[in-house]
């Protein structure tokens, strides 16, 4: 198995990356649309524009396995083909938050699925999080 990991600092304090991961509105914004609670074993789906050629539906199946705010947050994410858990850490740095993200139990064999998440996580995903923040700082 093949885990993708990243570390990105975001000049906005834990509680307000907490709200954007954890508020199922601003989860949207970033992210996908969903129907997410914060509590441990809550079932929810994120749900996406299909990719057929991939056998991917546009939904992904995910649980709540761990939340401690405003520390991590651990949910599981599952599609046609993927059994994986995705992690944030969030730890103050500064006048920010590092945020540290591990999407783990891909398998190496599933190049395409693998490529396709790793820039989504590191890129347009964190330039999405971070458009969101800088809104919700200004408004603060």
């Amino acid at each position: 198995m093949t885990a993708i990991e990243t570390d990105e600092f975001l000049p906005h304090p834990p509680e307000l990356v907490w709200s954007a991961l954890t508020e199922p509105a601003l989860l949207a914004r970033w992210l996908m649309d969903n129907d997410f609670r914060p509590i441990v074993g809550h079932r929810f789906t994120f749900t996406t524009r299909p990719v057929p050629a991939q056998g991917f539906t546009g939904v992904i199946d995910c649980e709540v396995l761990e939340i401690d705010p405003p520390h991590t947050l651990k949910i599981s994410w599952a599609s046609a083909h993927l059994e994986t858990t995705v992690e944030w850490r969030l730890e103050p740095q500064g006048n920010g938050t590092r945020l540290f993200l591990t999407h783990d139990g891909t398998d190496p064999i599933q190049a395409i699925t693998l490529k396709t998440l790793r820039g989504g996580w590191r890129g347009h995903m964190v330039t999405r999080m971070r458009t969101l923040l800088d809104e919700l700082d200004a408004r603060r």
